[in-house]
């Protein structure tokens, strides 16, 4: 397996966060973190990428304890959590060149063949505090994706983007996982889980309460939207099933 989380938690000392996340992936397969904001799910991920430190549990990177080998589990991940951090008065090129600088097998081909899978070629000697938000989030899926991740965790990728802009974000995130890499991607909206993952998690309170494939769900259900709202009502104990 490429993650495996058992009983990771991120407990905030207002009590929210997230609390026992059990699941794993594997190489090539797309997993969607589903819920609404505040559910769990950006908690979720800095946990795993040792942005917050976790209350307990534990999270392996290709078999790499997190907490044990920080620095050598995050060399096989490429991430985009909430807003990518860019320096504003540096071009596209310079950031990820800026970046490039912690992977030795990283050269300029590869940042440019980055810039152009994500359309921000034309405007690599551009300063990024001239780009809107969805040029913004184009230059941090590149960042993502710059050292050919075994694993990718995107945030919410589809943020500020437009229907295009959505649907190419798509297709990368399937391109990558064609290649070999395991996904984890969160939304809020379950069409874009649906359209694009093999599996979904369902995150509610700071809670999982489900992970199934898209196959098992939408042979039960008419879509996704659906389960998510069945498997709420169940935790709400709105239904008996």
């Amino acid at each position: 397996m490429v993650l495996e989380l058992q009983n990771l938690t991120k407990l905030y000392k207002n009590g929210r966060g997230a609390e026992d996340i059990t699941f794993a992936l594997a190489p090539g397969e797309i997993l969607g973190l589903l819920g609404p904001n505040g559910s769990g799910k950006t908690t979720t991920m800095k946990a795993i990428t040792g942005l917050c430190p976790a209350t307990r549990g534990k999270a392996f990177i290709c078999g790499i304890d997190i907490s044990e080998n920080h620095e050598r589990a995050m060399r096989k991940v490429g991430c985009l959590i909430e807003a990518p951090a860019l320096y504003e008065h540096m071009t596209a090129y310079q950031n990820l060149k800026l970046a490039a600088r912690f992977y030795p097998a990283v050269d300029d081909e590869r940042i440019f063949d980055m810039l152009r899978l994500v359309e921000m070629d034309k405007y690599k000697n551009d300063r990024v505090g001239t780009f809107s938000l969805g040029m913004r989030q184009r230059v941090g899926l590149a960042l993502a994706l710059l050292s050919e991740p075994e694993l990718l965790i995107l945030d919410e990728p589809a943020n500020g983007l437009d229907i295009e802009g959505m649907v190419y974000v798509r297709e990368v995130v399937k391109k990558a996982a064609d290649g070999g890499a395991a996904v984890l991607i969160s939304s809020h909206l379950a069409h874009e889980i649906e359209i694009c993952a093999q599996k979904a998690a369902i995150m509610y309170g700071g809670r999982l309460l489900c992970v199934e494939s898209m196959e098992t769900v939408l042979a039960s259900y008419p879509s996704l939207e659906d389960f998510f709202l069945a498997q709420v009502a169940k935790t709400r104990g709105e239904v008996s099933v």
